[in-house]
């Protein structure tokens, strides 16, 4: 499965904000951002020059890509499966990478950033409904309840990821039992609850070209 393998925080630097890519490091002043890092490249400094209105549209995009951690081809296909859905087209996209198994994990605070939910989902640590499910990309439905996998409640980095991050508690569209270490996704959220600071709509008009 192809993936991206360079350093996280030039995707950072690129965007010129935080992505939240690494967990806690975002939130240090260990974080490029924090320090006023340059774009990557050898001309990071000197990129000034004014922006068109396709380049806005493409940053926006790559953005999105990169929060959720999904590579071109397959953020091409969630668009075309938007499209084709009722609704909004630009929220229909960000509802289905909202329904994405790794990015539930992550929202449900089991893991510090969506690169290790991602993992940890690779590596079998979680079950929906008591069925083991490894596709990072599976769609979790409204019912859906996510478990720990009874051995794995011991990992230390689950752990850690529930005490520092209180996400779930701040989104009603889940349930959370920390003490159990399951989830459930009650219902899909509105465009207004989802705390993911993009504007979609950019998307929609750089493909809809």
């Amino acid at each position: 499965m192809a993936r991206y393998r360079d350093a996280n925080c030039k995707l950072c630097r690129r965007e010129k904000e935080k992505l939240f890519l690494k967990g806690t490091r975002c939130l240090s002043d260990k974080c490029p951002i924090e320090r006023g890092a340059n774009p990557p490249g050898q001309h990071g400094a000197s990129m000034r020059r004014k922006v068109s209105e396709y380049g806005v549209q493409l940053r926006e995009k790559q953005k999105i890509r990169r929060i959720y951690g999904v590579l071109e081809n397959q953020f091409h296909g969630y668009y075309e499966r938007a499209t084709r859905m009722r609704g909004i087209t630009g929220e229909n996209l960000l509802l289905q990478l909202e329904q994405r198994f790794d990015n539930v994990v992550y929202r449900l605070g089991f893991a510090p950033s969506r690169k290790a939910a991602r993992q940890l989902v690779r590596h079998r640590h979680f079950v929906i409904n008591d069925r083991i499910v490894d596709i990072p990309s599976y769609a979790v439905q409204p019912g859906d309840v996510i478990k720990v996998r009874e051995k794995s409640k011991r990992l230390d980095v689950i752990h850690m990821a529930l005490k520092e991050a209180g996400r779930a508690g701040d989104l009603p569209w889940f349930r959370l039992d920390k003490a159990h270490l399951e989830g459930e996704l009650l219902s899909l959220p509105a465009r207004i609850d989802i705390p993911t600071p993009v504007q979609e709509q950019l998307v929609v008009e750089l493909y809809s070209k």
